[in-house]
């Protein structure tokens, strides 16, 4: 599949989605469920690249393991496996050998790991060479990807002297720790988060029956299809109202661009509550995820805005936020960087052809494809290699062919 045309006629919408499972959640249960050599299988699993491949991983006989585009799984197999007793080589994709890891490589071999590159200096493929970790104390630029501190987090009840994680600097993501640190507590491991600290003693996990949640960022999506149509109704199942999820935050942001979120007992209905604010202003360092979809939701609606907080979006699956600007020009909209980790669109626009289906680049991020994907609403579309949502929402399209 290398194209994908979209164009919707209806504008009242109304379906009853299953979501995925939440990736976050699902591949921190293999690490710690592991840890805790439990003899219960993680209920709920999210059927996804990323997850796959840590089950892959995490149940093969081998020594070498290519984990492909899955950027969550090599920070955390790169952890797991370096307080494993073995020699390990971790690998991926083309892009995902130019997605840096030293931060990581570097905090590991501090606290006892024998980490080496394979090809370039600070870059996956790994050699790992695994044994006990002696632990201790390190200090964090608190705007690294909070996968390298979950990563160290999960590993360090199994150190000799413990962890110590001191961040330094402005702290992005803090609701993915909270999420790791939430978890371990679920598997009995005692840890503590203050005043930008981390302090997890030795001790073990204790096994435990464990079901995923839904994902919440998957869900976005039909928050941007409801907000773009302005009419309509979903029942999202599997999510909670009191989730360790960061991206639940987007029920709350989502009122300012017309969606209700009423919480239930197996899920949340959302509809529409005629209010769309004049101007969207938001800090996106906590929910980075969510990003792409409230940009091209804007856009869509006609709504000017100044998003901070998004640094972390140039080292994801792409540089987030220059396909951003040059998708979103496709369609007419002229979008800047006002400063580092900021994107803003001041309501300019360009004339554009509407005889002309624009076809709309994903650069193998799985995101792109779901954010633009509501657009057809607006206008014909090409998503151009569809098959990237398979990293998180694989369901995704045939979900879409449901209100099509």
């Amino acid at each position: 599949m290398t194209i994908k045309p979209l164009h919707f006629l209806k504008k009242r919408v109304e379906a009853d989605i299953t979501l995925p499972a939440s990736k976050s959640i699902s591949n921190r249960a293999l690490i710690i469920n592991a840890l805790a050599y439990s003899p219960y299988e993680i209920e709920n699993l999210s059927d996804c690249d990323d997850t796959n491949v840590m089950i892959k991983a995490l149940d093969s006989n081998d020594t070498t393991f290519d984990i492909g585009a899955a950027g969550t799984a090599m920070r955390f197999l790169t952890a797991f496996l370096s307080k494993t007793v073995g020699e390990w080589v971790l690998t991926g994709s083309k892009r995902m050998k130019e997605r840096p890891v030293k931060l990581l490589v570097d905090a590991l071999n501090s606290l006892g790991a024998r980490i080496k590159y394979l090809e370039n200096e600070g870059y996956p493929p790994l050699q790992i060479y695994g044994s006990a970790l002696s632990g201790g104390e390190i200090r964090l630029n608190g705007s690294v990807s909070s996968q390298y501190i979950s990563a160290l987090m999960m590993i360090a009840p199994y150190m000799q002297k413990g962890l110590k994680i001191i961040l330094e600097g402005n702290v992005i993501s803090v609701p993915y720790i909270l999420m790791t640190l939430n978890m371990m507590r679920d598997f009995g491991v005692k840890a503590n988060f203050e005043n930008n600290i981390i302090e997890i003693k030795p001790q073990s996990y204790k096994p435990l029956r464990y079901k995923v949640e839904s994902d919440w960022s998957a869900a976005s999506y039909w928050y941007e299809i409801l907000g773009i149509t302005g009419e309509g109704r979903f029942f999202l199942r599997g999510l909670h109202q009191h989730s360790y999820q960061g991206d639940s935050k987007l029920a709350e942001l989502f009122e300012q661009l017309g969606v209700h979120t009423d919480y239930q007992s197996e899920g949340i209905e959302i509809t529409t509550n005629n209010h769309t604010c004049s101007r969207f202003e938001y800090d996106f360092v906590n929910q980075p995820d969510l990003a792409q979809t409230f940009a091209v939701t804007c856009c869509l609606k006609n709504i000017p805005f100044h998003f901070k907080g998004v640094q972390s979006l140039k080292i994801k699956e792409t540089n987030r936020v220059a396909a951003l600007i040059t998708e979103l020009n496709k369609l007419g909209y002229v979008l800047h960087e006002p400063a580092e980790g900021e994107l803003a669109w001041e309501g300019q626009t360009l004339p554009v052809n509407t005889s002309e289906t624009p076809s709309i680049k994903t650069y193998d991020d799985h995101r792109m494809a779901m954010a633009f994907a509501p657009a057809a609403f607006i206008r014909s579309i090409v998503i151009e290699n569809p098959e990237v949502v398979s990293k998180s929402y694989p369901g995704f399209w045939d979900d879409i062919e449901k209100i099509r």
